[in-house]
């Protein structure tokens, strides 16, 4: 069984954090586990609310799953405060599996989930993951670099794999490039061989236009971090992960759920999966 730790704060409408997460962890065949960083009041038209746990809190929840189970992968969300980062950093410096980290800086609707300077209270997490999956607006923040074209997104990235040494795959989303456009790219860059040459893929897809996109960086990170865990291979777990998230937004694009931006409606997956099976 491959299991995926997943820490990061709770969506009480179900559409993102922890609830995306474990959706899913579970819907590609992985067992998930849970710590929670901050306890959100939240549904489709906004966040109202955001109340960080205690660090100590969050690092017990972690430990605690550490010291009885074996993830093989851990991915982080939301991390809501610098104290609990930097207690999370320490927690986890004797993790040597893979640590896949969705900077979420702000939800869908703007509300801001990080206070102070990104770049400075991220700093000691971002020295420790080994995966990181930043949309265009998280990449610009950490980088310091304006990003508006897929060739300022790749030179960003470099940047941010170049500051930190440890991280070996980079995964830029690239929704909110050229909205305009009909298509999306998004960017895995990875560092390959002695040398640490790094290696740029591209996906490009079709944007789907539809009201129901809220979950989609956590569910991207996730479901790249259960495709890893199954393939072994950062190429083959990002076009899958492209894959998952491009499929959910087709599937649940007609769905009416909530007066705001709907979820992705994963439970699809299995069924479009059984469907396919059956066949």
């Amino acid at each position: 069984m491959k299991m995926i730790l997943s820490i990061a704060g709770s969506d009480p409408s179900g559409g993102a954090g922890i609830q995306a997460d474990l959706k899913t962890i579970t819907t590609l065949g992985c067992y998930g586990a849970a710590a929670i960083t901050a306890i959100t009041c939240q549904n489709t038209l906004a966040v109202s609310h955001c109340h960080p746990l205690p660090p100590q809190l969050v690092a017990d929840q972690v430990l605690a799953v550490l010291t009885d189970m074996a993830p093989s992968h851990i991915k982080i969300g939301m991390t809501a405060s610098t104290g609990i980062i930097a207690t999370l950093a320490q927690a986890l410096k004797d993790f040597t599996g893979e640590i896949i980290f969705d900077p979420v800086l702000k939800s869908s609707s703007g509300h801001s989930l990080l206070s102070g300077d990104s770049v400075t209270a991220l700093a000691p997490l971002l020295a420790r993951v080994s995966v990181l999956t930043p949309n265009i607006p998280e990449l610009a923040s950490l980088s310091q670099l304006p990003v508006s074209n897929a060739e300022q997104a790749q030179q960003a990235g470099l940047l941010l794999m170049e500051r930190y040494a440890n991280i070996r795959a980079l995964c830029i989303k690239g929704g909110h490039l050229q909205e305009e456009e009909g298509e999306v790219v998004d960017i895995l860059l990875e560092k390959k061989g002695l040398d640490q040459t790094v290696q740029v893929t591209r996906a490009n897809h079709p944007r789907r236009r539809t009201a129901n996109s809220h979950g989609t960086g956590c569910t991207f990170a996730s479901a790249f971090a259960a495709y890893h865990a199954h393939q072994g291979s950062y190429q083959k777990a990002f076009h899958s992960a492209v894959t998952y998230v491009d499929t959910l937004l087709e599937l649940g694009k007609d769905e009416k759920i909530g007066h705001g931006i709907g979820p992705l409606q994963h439970y699809k997956w299995m069924k479009k999966q059984d469907v396919e099976y059956r066949r």
